[in-house]
């Protein structure tokens, strides 16, 4: 067992190294400019020349890598980080050129990194999360923190997963052997349940392309949407459902003092608690005046105590303060470390898509959160607390973008059994790889489990749909449409189980007639590598779902590699057409074969990253897990852009090697990679120059 590393120490040593950096230590990962000349440019003059540089006519990306020069990768951090991945990733060169000596190679890697520490280094900035709203989900759980309700908001379908009977305890480390669901978005009666009469939700916000729906850059505030706001915030708090029956802070907030307080000290005290608690940071004087001068002469009007609180809330909730998101202003041009309220909002919005609860807010106020020995107990402890569920509902599902699965509607005449009375199979699809991420998140397991796991969740819907690949023991059953019943099984054919090898990805990644391994190799090289291909020429066809005449004896394999002949096109496939052949057992609803339907044989053999070969599926996840240091930065990546709501930049680059490292060191726990996001420097840091504030009403 390998032992495991103290985040109180890890945070000493983050402390440590960033003030050696200001030192200037980091000078000891400069990287010579000798070895520019002696290492880096001969090799590009000899196995890159061809595509970057020999003619400045026919430039591959526009890119001429003879003309660089050393001090040229000094200022260009993100164009270093381009070469490592290609490099690192043997993108380059292509298949059909000569290739590079393995051990060459690793120096040219070695090299470029350290001209990548250096440039950060000097840099010492990060990129910047521009201001944003909060997304329709993060509102709905704002709110409902911020009153502690006993019900919703509104229904959100985007929250793919509905829990009954209150299996998800994270307190315990363990997640039942039996669990009840439901599917928001394909299951019957799911959109049924307690929540405000008469609220509306806004607009559901889309994920990234490649990345999520809090991205800064994606949460815009329109006039229009704005308005919006000032409307839903009075139907919260006039919604029939607004009362003492569903709203915890009703007696403490809403409710009149007796009479002998007097009511506008009363007024005061509680805004300041309440204000403090939506705006995330503790309020100005002059700010809470504005708020109570409001209320003290809605009562001198005659208006019923309970009447203008309810409409000092509406207006809170209405408020930018509450419904943006952003880093306070510093005085610094670099990278500075964030106060302990913005910790707290972090920290909060992260773990639990919401605003910071009392504790987190408390110890903020006294400047003790950033505290490496209070960070620690705060992150046990917000790991623990059942509102982690709530980045079980947003996180994972967002990820493995099983959104897709929605809109998947296999032939009905080929695949008559994915269908039953008015539903689909993928209501119970999609549940299995999230089930699957849930129980790794809450006993703490190895990421590894994620890629080639010893247990999955199983209905007997799916254990039926699966065909050959059902585990054993198992009773068919009906087709449940309200209430689903997973039992955890053990998986004793590694053909089963984790995000790759399921139903839902391999249903959604397919077409209606066919499997689509030009998606399933994006999918795998987006999701699970963090290595997004570029999008495809936009004068390339898409392959037909049938095949033409003339080329229905021909395998899908053969029919793709006539498709990419196109020498702009074979780069891309050269990534990609490995990992989705790999998937090629699979149908397009997740059944095994063998054989394609004109009796060919399936081959799905390749090599992964060009050096690992497989001949089954099998053999791919094992060599995946070879590559698990890979996965684990590649999810690292995820993770903290996830919780910086911002696409990473080459300034991340040196924090995700370390986060990557330190989850290594302890086992590569799921939660252990959570806290080392948490405490990287990237997420205890932020480069937000002074600018114009925003509008604060």
């Amino acid at each position: 067992m390998r032992n495991r590393l103290p985040i109180t120490l890890l945070l000493r040593m983050v402390a440590a190294l960033t003030l050696l950096h200001s030192v200037g230590v980091a000078d000891a990962f400069s990287a010579d400019a000798d070895s520019f000349v002696t290492v880096i440019a001969p090799a590009m003059q000899k196995h890159c020349a061809k595509c970057h540089g020999a003619n400045a006519d026919e430039l591959e990306g526009d890119l001429n890598l003879l003309k660089l020069k050393s001090g040229d990768l000094d200022d260009n951090p993100e164009l270093i980080r381009s070469l490592i991945d290609v490099l690192d990733l043997e993108e380059m060169p292509p298949e059909g050129e000569p290739p590079l000596d393995p051990k060459l190679r690793q120096r040219m890697i070695s090299e470029l990194r350290a001209i990548l520490h250096s440039a950060i280094a000097r840099q010492k900035t990060f990129p910047h999360a521009p201001v944003r709203r909060m997304n329709r989900f993060q509102y709905n759980n704002a709110v409902v923190d911020l009153f502690d309700l006993k019900c919703i908001v509104f229904t959100l379908p985007e929250r793919m997963m509905r829990e009954h009977k209150g299996y998800f305890k994270p307190e315990t480390g363990k997640m039942a052997d039996v669990v009840t669901v439901g599917s928001r978005p394909l299951g019957k009666s799911q959109m049924i349940e307690r929540r405000l009469a008469g609220v509306a939700a806004f607009p559901q916000d889309l994920r990234a392309e490649h990345g999520f729906d809090n991205r800064g850059d994606h949460l815009s505030l329109s006039p229009l949407l704005m308005e919006a706001f000032l409307k839903l915030g009075q139907s919260v708090t006039q919604s029939p459902d607004f009362a003492p029956k569903n709203v915890g802070i009703w007696k403490s907030f809403f409710e009149a003092p007796t009479s002998e307080i007097q009511q506008k000290a009363e007024v005061r005290r509680r805004l300041e608690v309440f204000l403090t608690r939506a705006f995330r940071h503790s309020v100005k004087l002059a700010l809470l005046e504005r708020y109570v001068s409001f209320a003290d002469r809605q009562l001198g009007s005659g208006v019923a105590f309970t009447d203008v609180m309810k409409a000092v809330a509406a207006a809170t909730i209405s408020s930018p303060r509450f419904l943006y998101l952003y880093d306070k202003s510093g005085s610094s041009e670099t990278a500075e470390s964030i106060d302990d309220f913005e910790l707290a909002s972090r920290l909060s919005f992260f773990l639990w898509g919401s605003i910071p609860d009392q504790e987190l807010l408390e110890l903020a106020d006294d400047s003790s959160l950033s505290a490496p020995e209070v960070l620690e107990t705060q992150l046990n402890r917000m790991l623990k607390d059942h509102k982690l569920k709530r980045f079980c509902d947003s996180f994972p599902a967002q990820w493995l973008q099983l959104e897709r699965i929605i809109s998947s509607v296999p032939n009905r005449e080929k695949y008559p059994k994915f269908y039953f009375s008015k539903y689909r199979d993928s209501m119970h699809m999609m549940m299995e790889p999230l089930l699957l991420f849930e129980t790794v998140l809450i006993e703490n397991l190895p990421i590894t489990q994620l890629i080639d796991p010893d247990f999955t969740y199983r209905s007997a819907l799916l254990e039926d749909a699966y065909g050959l690949l059902a585990t054993t023991g198992r009773k068919k059953g009906g087709g449940a449409v309200g209430v689903l019943t997973f039992s955890r099984v053990p998986v004793t054919d590694r053909r089963n189980g984790g995000v790759i090898t399921n139903a839902a990805v391999m249903t959604m990644t397919s077409g209606p007639e066919r499997t689509q391994p030009i998606t399933r190799g994006a999918w795998i090289a987006t999701v699970i590598f963090n290595n997004p291909p570029e999008p495809p020429p936009a004068d390339v066809p898409p392959l037909g779902e049938k095949p033409f005449a003339g080329e229905e004896h021909l395998t899908l394999r053969e029919r793709l590699a006539l498709h990419r002949e196109r020498s702009d096109c074979k780069g891309c496939h050269e990534q990609i057409d490995p990992l989705g052949f790999a998937l090629e057992n699979y149908d397009p609803i997740g059944r095994w074969r063998t054989q394609y339907e004109n009796s060919r044989d399936v081959d799905m053999s390749g090599r992964l990253f060009r050096k690992h070969g497989f001949s089954d599926i099998i053999e791919f996840k094992e060599a995946i897990l070879v590559e698990k240091d890979r996965f684990t930065r590649a999810l690292a990546g995820h993770l903290l852009s996830f919780g910086l709501a911002r696409e990473l930049g080459a300034a991340d680059e040196v924090a995700l090697d370390e986060i990557a490292r330190a989850t290594a060191q302890d086992g590569y726990k799921v939660q252990t990679l959570l806290k080392q996001v948490i405490i990287s420097k990237p997420f205890l840091s932020k480069s937000n120059p002074e600018t114009r504030s925003v509008d604060q009403r």
